[in-house]
């Protein structure tokens, strides 16, 4: 249940709901092998226990590079987040009634917000793939959102947010504006995220951020940890028509707290103060 290479589709995810699926599992082989990445005797128990789970996103190796008129030596150098961007940002386009002909002969006034934290394809290569011509742009954050534009002929603002795990409510907020704004005629956000090393996990696992048994229990007094999972999706923003528009929405930071990642719940309510009250609610 993809698009050619790529995405899940909504009837997949509203079949997984259906039947109470878990999207939680352990680590595929195609990931990694903690044995030949790190050395397991340095690692805790937690950490071991940790590293095991996981939500995968399935054959995010295949792409179909003819039909974005990518060079195979090209795509092979590409970090595979950027493949998929590239798949799920045409098919919201092309939900929305976009083709690709439409987009290439000047129709594109678009914009473009990417959604992507630090690329772990970088520390899956081995070090002969850096002198590859392509190897610059393979991985690098800022090409991940400028060849979705490039690749489909899009010509509004462009840029890829990093604000980690609110990276994609961030490049929504920002499109939905510059759509609001007549910045662009409308905008596409888009959002991305593949573990390919266990290097972010165990990091994680050593401050005690994730859940040993690899379940999220969010609001319940079992709750011990989250467990990382991939993602890939993308949404057409529109002012008025047939795409998604917002009531209001804010974005704001923390400030000073106990810890750089600790919460501030007085921000955090001034956040939601401030979404509620441009959507007038």
């Amino acid at each position: 249940a993809r698009w050619p290479g790529g995405c899940c589709t909504e009837a997949a995810l509203q079949m997984m709901a259906h039947s109470s699926g878990d999207a939680v599992s352990t680590v595929p082989a195609q990931r990694w092998t903690l044995e030949a990445t790190v050395d397991v005797g340095a690692l805790s128990e937690t950490q071991k226990a940790c590293v095991l789970h996981g939500g995968f996103v399935a054959r995010a190796d295949r792409f179909d590079h003819r039909l974005f008129g990518v060079s195979r030596a090209e795509a092979g150098a590409m970090d595979p987040q950027q493949r998929l961007l590239l798949e799920c940002g045409y098919e919201a386009l092309h939900g929305h009634g976009g083709r690709l002909a439409w987009l290439l002969g000047g129709g594109g006034d678009v914009g473009v917000f990417v959604g992507i934290e630090r690329p772990d394809w970088a520390l899956a290569q081995p070090p002969s793939a850096r002198s590859s011509v392509y190897a610059v742009t393979g991985d690098n954050v800022s090409v991940a959102a400028g060849r979705v534009s490039f690749v489909l002929g899009m010509q509004g603002p462009c840029s890829s947010v990093d604000t980690a795990c609110a990276s994609a409510l961030v490049a929504v907020h920002w499109g939905w504006h510059a759509a609001r704004a007549g910045e662009s005629g409308a905008s596409v956000a888009l959002a991305v995220s593949l573990k390919l090393v266990p290097h972010g996990t165990l990091g994680a696992a050593s401050a005690g951020m994730l859940s040993v048994d690899g379940r999220c229990k969010t609001l319940d007094a079992r709750a011990n940890g989250y467990a990382r999972s991939e993602g890939v999706g993308a949404l057409v923003l529109l002012c008025e028509g047939n795409g998604v528009t917002l009531c209001g929405s804010a974005v704001r930071q923390d400030g000073r707290s106990a810890s750089l990642t600790a919460p501030n719940g007085s921000a955090q309510r001034t956040l939601l103060v401030a979404a509620l009250d441009r959507a007038s609610l």
